[in-house]
């Protein structure tokens, strides 16, 4: 077994903050004379004191964690900070059960974007408020573990992004925690200006902040059961759509903006991907809503580049009910959800630089099929891919697909129809939020569905947003034994 120690104690630390973050709901609540900042305050206690009796029992450890329990801690993080976070929801005025309570912090702490909470117009201001900090903070905890923790673990094809290279002149800060910090401030920047600019457009500030939390996080969570579209506001759309753009971009790159070298963002293989399948799926949808459904190109234009970006990106926003554009239209929003946006953005799916990586692959085969004896090398970004990479990428989408099968069937195995089993569990695995149908489309929510449904899609979530490998390693008995 390994030691458990430096895994109690990290949970710990993270649960006294998810203790302390609770208090911005309590001052919200109390600022808007709603009963429930009592349930809010009771929740940070209990958070606080479970994750200081972690830190106190876990004295002791060494300063270095070993493979196996950086495993642990990330698996273990992202299951303990979803059943306290789901604590307010469970004791609030809405009183949800526990399977519903978890499945909305699982859900918003995984920025995944799907809910169970139905009357958000009416929602008490402290949940709301809850369910987007709790977007936000799962936003930057998935660009550290981005950059951090999943090169380190060599999962999926994200050693391609190590903090640190061997060339020194290539390293973008000294140390992990400059890094950090830079991005904290980066990460609260930019949702201060979104929020400056959605107040602009007309929202009130607290539906502002809440929806710049969510927007950067390209989270999906919305003050409103209509999600963006009860707004009705053209500008209010740009600039959602901007900003989920700016969260699905490498958070890295920003710091090398900052630093004084703007042109590396567009360099970047898999930024210039994103914006040629965003402009391609964009103009497509546009171009058949205007010819088979007579709609305005400008208006064509603005409801599919808002809900396209929002579906690649993961982040779930709806500004119309697109299950009603057509089967055309339904078969490429369950294919772009499956996309994502760049690796070390807050974005999920799988990946725009695992597709890079296979068009670098296959392109690469078929020149060897032409010219047998020729030596031709796939590149990223100019550089070789390495063989172990290629391999990886190769087994995450073969993960990808199995786990995404079984999902499936689980869920149809529950009662559900095939298209909501198989949108809902796309839509879990790749972190989106809404799926297809009338039930969890984006008219719809996950409500309807029974718990043990809802319990597949929880799991569905973690698996997505730790990237399958990190999950699974710790379903093998080898991991115990080793």
């Amino acid at each position: 077994m390994p030691d458990l120690r430096p895994v109690l104690h990290i949970n710990g630390m993270f649960l006294i903050m998810l203790g302390a973050s609770m208090q911005l709901p309590v001052l919200i609540d109390l600022y808007f004379h709603n009963p429930d900042w009592q349930v809010f305050l009771a929740a940070s206690l209990v958070c606080v004191f479970t994750g200081g009796a972690l830190v106190l029992s876990a004295k002791g450890y060494g300063p270095r964690l070993e493979m196996r329990q950086a495993f642990l801690l990330t698996v273990s993080t992202w299951l303990v900070l979803p059943a306290f976070g789901a604590l307010p929801f469970a004791f609030s005025e809405f009183r949800l059960s526990y399977t519903d309570a978890f499945f909305e912090a699982m859900s918003g702490l995984t920025t995944t974007g799907a809910t169970v909470i139905v009357g958000l117009d009416t929602a008490p201001p402290g949940i709301l408020i809850w369910r987007s900090l709790l977007q936000w903070l799962g936003g930057i905890g998935i660009i550290v573990m981005a950059v951090a923790v999943m090169p380190m673990l060599q999962v999926g094809g994200m050693q391609l992004f190590r903090l640190e290279s061997s060339d020194n002149s290539e390293k973008i800060v000294p140390r992990v925690a400059e890094f950090i910090g830079t991005l904290g401030v980066l990460y609260v920047g930019l949702t201060v200006v979104c929020a400056f600019a959605l107040a602009l457009a007309g929202m009130t500030a607290f539906e502002a902040l809440a929806h710049a939390m969510t927007t950067i996080a390209t989270g999906g969570f919305s003050t409103s059961d209509e999600s963006v579209g009860h707004f009705r506001s053209a500008a209010v759309d740009v600039i959602i759509t901007l900003f989920m753009i700016v969260g699905s971009l490498p958070f890295v790159l920003y710091i090398q903006v900052l630093r004084g070298r703007p042109l590396l963002l567009w360099r970047d293989s898999q930024v210039r991907l994103f914006f040629m399948i965003a402009a391609g799926l964009v103009s497509l949808v546009s171009l058949w809503l205007w010819v088979s459904h007579g709609m305005e190109l400008s208006m064509a234009l603005r409801l599919t580049a808002f809900n396209v970006v929002s579906v690649m990106t993961g982040t779930g926003y709806a500004t119309t009910d697109y299950n009603a554009w057509g089967s055309f239209a339904v078969g490429v929003f369950f294919v772009i959800m499956f996309i994502g946006g760049c690796a070390g953005s807050t974005s999920c799916g799988i990946k725009i630089f695992r597709f890079h990586v296979l068009l670098a692959m296959a392109s690469t085969q078929i020149r060897r099929l032409f010219q047998p004896h020729g030596v031709f090398v796939p590149r990223y970004n100019g550089r070789p891919i390495p063989e172990t990479v290629g391999a990886s990428v190769m087994s995450f989408l073969f993960l990808f697909v199995v786990i995404f099968t079984v999902l499936t069937l689980a869920l149809a195995a529950t009662g559900l129809d095939f298209v909501t089993a198989a949108s809902g569990a796309g839509s879990a695995l790749a972190n989106v939020g809404p799926g297809l149908g009338d039930t969890i489309g984006p008219a719809g929510n996950y409500q309807p569905l029974p718990a043990s449904a809802k319990w597949i899609l929880s799991a569905g979530m973690l698996f997505g947003r730790l990237e399958l490998f990190t999950v699974l390693v710790l379903l093998t008995p080898g991991f115990w034994r080793a």
